[in-house]
């Protein structure tokens, strides 16, 4: 069973005797949301060449024009973090 743990800003998950590391998650998030945005753009692209798929065409460009809204916003988190202070050291938090 995956088990997640996060530490120095990077996040392993544990399969068996396997380990993935992902480091720099936000910058990770970014790449992974940009693949995201071509494939329904793509996929758009495609099924606007038949009339019966327009609809779903439609559908997948609102989809791909929403993740480009998020882009900006992964780069502002990764910029922003939110802090607990308690015991007088500020303790950082990522999200």
């Amino acid at each position: 069973m995956p088990t997640a743990r996060h530490e120095d800003n990077a996040l392993d998950i544990r399969l068996g005797h396997e380990e993935v590391v992902i480091s720099q998650r936000y910058e990770v998030a970014s790449i992974v949301n940009d693949i995201l945005i071509a494939v329904w753009f793509l996929v758009g692209s495609i099924l606007f060449f038949s009339p019966e798929t327009t609809t779903a065409g439609t559908v997948l460009f609102v989809i791909g024009s929403v993740q480009m809204m998020i882009r900006p916003t992964i780069r502002l988190a990764r910029r922003v973090h939110l802090q607990r202070v308690g015991n007088g050291t500020a303790h950082q938090m990522d999200f």
